[in-house]
């Protein structure tokens, strides 16, 4: 599953500070927080007491009761106790019957479609609770005997009390989007979601990863829709109803949680790797973009599938888009379900500049092989599954993109979880105690254990590290893996034990804070002195460079006490030593040394995190210090656009060195930058000047194919010109997407025409997903310019709305703290006002202070 909205929501506030589109304040929350009596109960992983074998569902759907109308067949073995009764996970059901199968057919293999519609059928007894079929079986089995079990259910999910996690806002299993079809401006579609444990809401099954069985899938829908599901399209039957029935078989066992469907009015772009399916389903108007977005996954199979030596196992691979999705993406077997925000024109494509849909798309196919082949045995060993896709988002960036982007990739989920880790609190990465399946969906066991990985791979080696990754695939496939079945591939491949590692990054929380100094005092010798200051003392192997008299030398070393001194032979006083040279440790660290460092590792010193580490440092002193001017300066060209992009952003150009030194390559880069992000930083830095003589550079980049670049360039226009820009904005509106949207949204906040109010409102309707806390907070900025009461407290109804449903804390601050001034804003106008608009004014500012009371107490009820 992706993890797509709890990750990137601050990375979409940053970007609208960043883009200048909008202004606000990053709030953070701390705070104590209170112990949890759930987290004293062991989560075990569940006993196997009956085993699935084969599952054969035959549904249709009543659209206008939202229900599905369901006969299951399941065909079950014990485990290894014999045993005389089944537990089945069935939750919110109307059960019409529950059946033994006679089929006489006791074998290993499942029996035929033929065989189950024919049998005979005894009734069994049975209890059920709302959440479990206990059934008593006719008889003892033994676990060489299989039988199959028929149950004739409703399922009723929008009937069905549930609680979803972080990555999953949901859990009942079955969605059916705009059944009546009364929002014209969204397609009637049917979805499930299966992770954690909502399959069991639309049918009846042992709902625990642990488990994997064979499918057959036959939907009945009306013969305009498409359908999806897992495995191949074994067959399509017209029926005289107007109806069509479609049959899916899978014919390799995988666990409950990744069975899926869809029916809905697609477009079917078609592709394919080596001799499979590969389809990319989308909405009609988005097929001609479908390759644009999805058109690199045959390449990712190819590049996966070589990197772990095992071919991607399964009999095709589908992609599909729906609307209204409830988490970011999820792995279904060979069909996984994207979110909306997937659905991307060409254009809007040349502003992802963190990648975004590519990386949904490596993480949810890599999981083909993580989570869907070898899946992990509980949630507590959630990491098995989630830490292999986030690290498989780094591993196709590296290949496809270059290692500057993977490691850009990977320094903005270090942060995210280092920020989890200060705000919401650590938490181990294979969790034996945990308040709610739920919860494990967080940034410890996706960004976290991607690094943790990384660390692996990079303490291994690359050869150990994959040849470890395939024994442990060949040795689990098709079953259900634990974090120790990994450690021992790895201990057999490398001949190492790795308890020390697995015990301190696996079954423990935390991170190193390191300090780090330097002693030159002695000639011949260089001293680096390494403190940790938590209190848990890690185990580190450390790659130091040492640079001195145009040479580099590699040194490892290794941490393993509070403090250590480590001392290297050298020619002279070294220019630089670069501690974790290789810029892989999971750490905070404090580094004692000078500005002349930090301009020699920018020249030096290969790595991103190096460049980066030292255009941060020389950005810092570019007024006062020529050296690092000239740092800054310099990566104006870096080979790499993430890091010409943050120079560009960090340039003072209110002072003359930096501005004469800069304009030029700024000039430049405006004009000429393959990459959009650069354009627009550029541009958005000559706007600060506003000076007239760039209005023609300002006008060239309107026509520019990035609308993020077309965005910052009407701003920029509007600092000079508002009547222009105002009246450019208009005639831009109706083709306008992305960052333009927002671009043409902050000169009309800017201008507080009234009469551009509905704009705001059709931009939050008309979003989704995060684009729509974008647009919620567009629209507080036009609403704090205008007058009128009705438009701004009906303005702020459906922004609290918004917001509320999210239930994200960073969201939430982040709203507040845009209320407050708009509140003080109107107060301060209604002090000069006459008094029936200073009555108007005062009743929004109170509306605007009731507003964030509301949103900070639904924040408190989390």
């Amino acid at each position: 599953m992706h993890h797509h909205f709890q990750t990137s929501i601050r990375t979409l506030l940053a970007g609208l500070l960043f883009t200048g589109l909008c202004t606000g304040v990053l709030a953070q929350t701390g705070g104590a927080r209170q112990e949890d009596p759930a987290l004293s109960i062991y989560r075990a992983t569940p006993t196997k007491i009956n085993n699935l074998v084969h599952t054969k569902l035959d549904v249709k759907f009543d659209y206008a009761k939202r229900y599905l109308h369901g006969k299951a067949w399941i065909v079950l073995k014990p485990h290894f106790y014999p045993t005389d009764s089944l537990t089945l996970d069935a939750k919110g059901m109307d059960l019409k019957q529950v059946s033994l199968v006679q089929t006489g057919n006791t074998g290993k293999t499942a029996p035929t479609d033929l065989l189950l519609r024919t049998a005979r059928q005894t009734p069994l007894k049975y209890a059920y609770d709302g959440q479990q079929i206990r059934i008593q079986l006719n008889k003892t089995y033994k676990n060489t005997e299989s039988y199959t079990v028929f149950v004739e259910y409703t399922a009723k999910p929008d009937e069905l009390e549930v609680k979803g996690s972080n990555a999953i806002t949901d859990a009942k299993g079955l969605y059916f989007i705009n059944p009546d079809g009364k929002d014209p401006k969204k397609p009637i579609q049917i979805w499930t979601q299966g992770e954690t444990e909502a399959s069991s809401v639309w049918f009846p099954t042992i709902d625990k990863t642990n488990q994997k069985t064979t499918s057959e899938i036959s939907m009945t829908v009306d013969k305009k829709y498409v359908t999806l599901s897992n495995g191949r399209l074994a067959g399509q039957k017209n029926n005289a109803d107007g109806t069509r029935t479609d049959t899916w078989r899978m014919d390799l066992p995988h666990a409950p949680y990744l069975f899926m469907m869809a029916v809905g009015d697609f477009a079917v772009v078609k592709d394919k790797w080596r001799d499979k399916q590969v389809n990319y389903y989308v909405e009609k108007e988005y097929a001609p973009h479908a390759k644009a977005i999805f058109g690199n996954t045959p390449e990712m199979m190819t590049f996966f599938s070589k990197l772990l030596d095992y071919d991607y196992p399964w009999v095709k691979y589908s992609q599909i888009v729906v609307r209204d999705y409830v988490s970011g993406a999820m792995e279904n077997t060979t069909a996984t379900i994207h979110g909306d925000f997937l659905q991307k024109t060409d254009r809007e494509l040349l502003d992802d500049d963190d990648r975004l849909g590519e990386s949904v798309i490596a993480h949810e196919l890599f999981h083909h092989w993580f989570g869907d082949l070898a899946t992990c045995e509980s949630w507590s060993n959630l990491t098995m599954n989630e830490s292999f896709a986030d690290y498989s988002e780094y591993l196709w960036f590296e290949h496809k993109f270059g290692k500057d982007a993977a490691d850009e990739h990977a320094y903005s989920a270090l942060n995210s979880y280092l920020e989890m880790a200060e705000y919401q609190g650590d938490r181990h990465l294979v969790r034996f105690h945990y308040h709610d399946k739920e919860n494990m969906f967080d940034q410890v066991s996706y960004q976290k254990g991607g690094r943790i990985l990384h660390m692996l791979r990079n303490y291994v080696g690359d050869d150990a590290f994959f040849k470890a990754l395939n024994l442990y695939l060949k040795e689990h496939a098709f079953k259900a893996t634990e974090a120790h079945h990994l450690r021992l591939a790895m201990e057999e491949v490398t001949g190492q034990d790795m308890n020390w590692f697995f015990n301190q990054w696996y079954f423990g929380q935390g991170y190193p804070t390191l300090d780090i100094n330097y002693d030159y005092s002695q000639a011949g010798t260089a001293k680096v002195i390494l403190t940790q200051k938590g209190e848990k003392v890690f185990d580190l192997p450390i790659t130091v460079d040492v640079y001195t008299g145009g040479k580099k030398e590699r040194h490892n070393i290794r941490l393993t006490e509070k403090a250590d001194t480590f001392s290297f032979a050298v020619n002279g006083k070294p220019d630089f030593i670069n501690v974790d040279a290789d810029k892989v440790l999971i750490l905070r660290k404090t580094d004692r040394r000078d500005l002349n460092t930090y301009v020699f590792q920018y020249k030096n010193a290969p790595q991103y995190l190096d460049r980066r580490e030292a255009i941060e440092a020389c950005l810092k002193q570019q007024t006062s210090n020529a050296g690092a001017r000239a740092t800054a300066i310099a990566a104006l060209k870096d080979p790499y656009e993430g890091l010409r992009a943050l120079a560009v952003d960090g340039l003072k150009l209110d002072n003359n060195d930096v501005k004469t030194a800069a304009l030029p390559i700024l000039l430049d880069l405006a004009k000429n930058d393959k990459h959009s992000q650069v354009r627009a930083a550029a541009l958005r830095q000559l706007g600060r000047l506003k000076d007239t003589a760039y209005t023609p550079l300002f006008e060239a980049a309107l026509k520019d194919r990035s609308y993020m670049v077309e965005g910052i360039a009407l701003n920029a226009l509007a600092e000079l010109d508002m009547t222009k820009a105002y009246s450019l904005a208009k005639a831009m509106e109706k083709d306008a997407k992305g960052l333009l949207s927002s671009g043409i949204a902050n000169v009309y906040a800017r201008n507080g025409n009234i009469a551009d109010v509905p704009f705001f409102a059709k931009q939050l309707e008309e979003t989704s997903g995060q684009e729509k806390i974008g647009a919620a907070i567009m629209y507080l900025n036009i609403l704090a310019n205008v007058d009128d009461t009705e438009l701004v407290t009906k303005g702020i109804d459906q922004v609290v709305d918004v917001v509320t449903g999210f239930n994200n804390t960073w969201v939430n601050n982040y709203i507040i703290n845009l209320l407050a001034p708009m509140a003080e804003k109107k107060h301060s106008k209604a002090a000069t006002a006459d008094a029936a608009l200073k009555a108007e004014l005062t009743k929004q500012a109170e509306y605007a202070q009731q507003a964030a009371a509301k949103i900070k107490a639904s924040s408190s009820e989390e």
